[in-house]
């Protein structure tokens, strides 16, 4: 099977593809270049392996949360390629894919939003499936979901623990065995979640993929602040 995958949800670019479970990987620092990034170094990686689009069997993208222009063009760039050859593609989120580059069984995921937010999720791996012990929602760090079952050696991750690591780690306090820093979505990531649910023919008509916003609203009227 072979994967091609994608993430411009942070100020990072990556691109992973998937060749019957070897993964080769790039990523670049993009700032706002995400769009410009993307398809050369799709079309960079896939001549140096000598593949065409058409010889892949689906493609997936970061769906979110995380930046909107960034969610935006990864799913609007997969769609456009996967029209384009003829392929399903699959949307996997951004926490999940967090949850899977920590490693271990239980991981409590934060991604900073800005205004002072974060998305957070947490999950635990049964056999080979992350399983959501707390939905993706957005929230204040001190308002962080408990947890709600009695497990403990939890893994932390991501830029939201990164920004409120005293905050997090009181709010898990007795849970939080290991905080890991500097964690961000990653494409390598996304095509190892994405390969066995192509496998078990979960892609999806490239029109049905969407981002996965949470938030509705990019910004407050100053009323609202």
């Amino acid at each position: 099977m072979k994967i091609l995958a994608f993430d411009t949800s942070s100020e990072y670019c990556s691109i992973a593809l998937w060749l019957e479970r070897d993964i080769l990987g790039e990523e670049v620092l993009a700032g706002q270049r995400h769009s410009e990034l993307v398809l050369p170094m799709v079309s960079r990686m896939l001549g140096e392996t000598g593949l065409t689009l058409t010889q892949l069997d689906g493609i997936a993208f970061g769906s979110g949360p995380g930046s909107f222009t960034g969610l935006r063009i990864a799913c609007g760039i997969a769609q456009g390629l996967a029209c384009g050859a003829g392929l399903p593609v699959i949307g996997i989120g951004t926490l999940e894919a967090l949850a899977q580059q920590a490693g271990g069984t239980r991981v409590i995921v934060a991604l900073d939003a800005r205004m002072q937010e974060i998305y957070h999720a947490a999950y635990r791996k049964v056999l080979d499936e992350w399983q959501a012990v707390s939905e993706p929602t957005l929230c204040l760090p001190q308002d962080a979901p408990p947890i709600q079952i009695q497990e403990q050696d939890w893994t932390g991750c991501g830029s939201g623990f990164d920004m409120y690591p005293e905050v997090l780690h009181s709010r898990y306090e007795g849970y939080l065995n290991h905080i890991i820093r500097g964690v961000r979505p990653d494409a390598r990531a996304i095509v190892q979640l994405a390969a066995p649910r192509f496998a078990r023919g979960q892609g999806v008509d490239p029109a049905d993929a969407a981002p996965l916003y949470i938030r509705n609203k990019v910004a407050l009227k100053e009323k609202e602040r």
